[in-house]
């Protein structure tokens, strides 16, 4: 069967610069796709490169798509080349729309809300809190590590003194974070962060530090696997497994402990079900800022695939200008 294609690229403006470790991001860019089958059937799919996550770029997303011909068959959707990730996800999310399987559920996800950076945290996580987010994640290794940590400790306190205060009295009311270094810290740096968050799980009920995802660079795995192993707060991989064949090196090499996925960038969703179906990981799915379309695609593997219950990091369309 062959399907008609159609594309057009977009941007979305953040309400607030999106600061990280890699630096500041002002506008999401990408694609939104569509396959008309002969029944006049139509399925959506989105293209959300993220190229410093080791994605094509947005620029190589386009040109492979006006090479394509307005008509595409199934073995061209599903023989795109490993190097384009983002269009593989795009393309089969569409197909995949077009063929589905049983209907999934999505209401039984919860999801952890991204939180600013900074100073502003102090102020914003209640808000998050009250719209029903339990799971908050804040991005470190952006500023100085000692202002960081001064903030986090005062975000702490503000918290536990809230919770005594209205109520939230039940473990299963408790407050989880998780802290996203994007690569940023250094050995030591990371060692600090970790010898607060086992202290905070320790002497804290209501409030527990779930994870420090991605503390270190790619390029220091062993000394990842070396932290895994010094403190009792979990740890994440996020950059090291951007792609299937990352994900596969980490999990050869040991990695116990959580994987994050971003279905988006990923590559195809096939492939990635067969990985998880045939190895027992502790994954979070996660955003990469892309549009309804391509959220309804991600959260869709993740019903199919989280193995534990854990929020899926797909609570951020409060950073745009318009959701």
């Amino acid at each position: 069967m062959n399907y008609q294609f159609q594309f057009e690229p977009y941007q979305r403006a953040f309400k607030t610069p999106l600061k990280t470790a890699h630096g500041i991001w002002k506008t999401r860019t990408g694609i939104i796709l569509n396959l008309t089958d002969e029944k006049g059937y139509i399925g959506w799919g989105e293209i959300a490169p993220l190229s410093w996550f080791g994605s094509e770029t947005l620029e190589d997303a386009i040109a492979f798509c006006q090479q394509l011909p307005s008509f595409i068959s199934i073995e061209t959707i599903f023989t795109i080349p490993d190097n384009l990730p983002a269009c593989q996800f795009g393309f089969e999310s569409a197909f995949n729309q077009l063929n589905p399987n049983p209907s999934v559920d999505l209401s039984q996800l919860h999801y952890s809300g991204l939180l600013p950076t900074g100073k502003t945290v102090l102020t914003a996580w209640k808000t998050l809190f009250q719209q029903g987010y339990h799971t908050l994640k804040w991005k470190i290794g952006v500023d100085d590590i000692t202002e960081e940590i001064n903030i986090f400790q005062q975000l702490i306190n503000q918290e536990t003194r809230f919770l005594q205060e209205t109520g939230f009295l039940s473990p299963s009311q408790k407050i989880y974070f998780r802290l996203d270094a994007n690569g940023g810290l250094t050995f030591e740096q990371a060692q600090r962060w970790l010898e607060i968050c086992d202290l905070i799980n320790i002497n804290q009920e209501l409030i527990e530090i779930e994870f420090l995802e991605q503390p270190l660079s790619i390029s220091k795995f062993d000394l990842m696997l070396e932290l895994c192993d010094r403190y009792s707060t979990p740890l994440a991989l996020d950059e090291s497994v951007a792609n299937l064949q990352q994900l596969n090196s980490c999990y050869q090499q040991g990695w116990s402990d959580i994987f994050v996925i971003k279905p988006a960038i990923f590559g195809s969703p096939k492939k990635l079900k067969n990985f998880c179906q045939n190895n027992q990981i502790d994954s979070v799915f996660s955003s990469v800022f892309e549009t309804d379309i391509g959220q309804q695609s991600a959260l869709k593997l993740a019903s199919e695939l989280l193995l534990y219950d854990r929020a899926v990091g797909f609570g951020i369309n409060h950073w745009f200008i318009e959701y």
